[in-house]
C-alpha cells in the first residue's frame, strides 16, 4: 500500500508540480530526476519518473516526503495569523 501525502502524490504530473511550486525543482534534481528540464515532464507523473530513473519504493517515498515538505514550507502558516 502506498503512503498517503498531503499535497503532492505519485499521480501528480511533474510539469504541473514544478510549475505551481518551482522551489521543488531542487528536490527533483537532488534525487536524480533531471526530467524537470526535459520535454517528457509534461507527460510523466512523479511515479513514472521514479520508475524510469530506477528509484525504489524507499527512495520514491523520500522524494515525495521532501517535495511535500518544501510545498508545506511555502504555504501560509495559519497558526501565525493574528486574530
Amino acid at each position: 500500500m502506498k503512503k498517503k501525502y498531503k499535497y503532492i502524490n505519485y499521480k501528480d504530473n511533474i510539469a504541473d508540480v514544478i510549475s505551481q511550486y518551482p522551489e521543488t525543482v531542487e528536490v527533483f534534481l537532488a534525487f536524480g530526476l533531471h526530467c524537470v528540464g526535459c520535454f517528457a515532464n509534461a507527460f510523466d507523473t512523479i511515479e513514472s519518473g521514479c520508475v524510469v530513473h530506477g528509484m525504489g519504493k524507499k527512495e520514491s517515498e523520500e522524494l515525495l516526503d521532501e517535495v511535500n515538505y518544501v510545498v508545506e514550507q511555502r504555504l501560509p502558516d495559519s497558526k501565525n495569523v493574528a486574530v
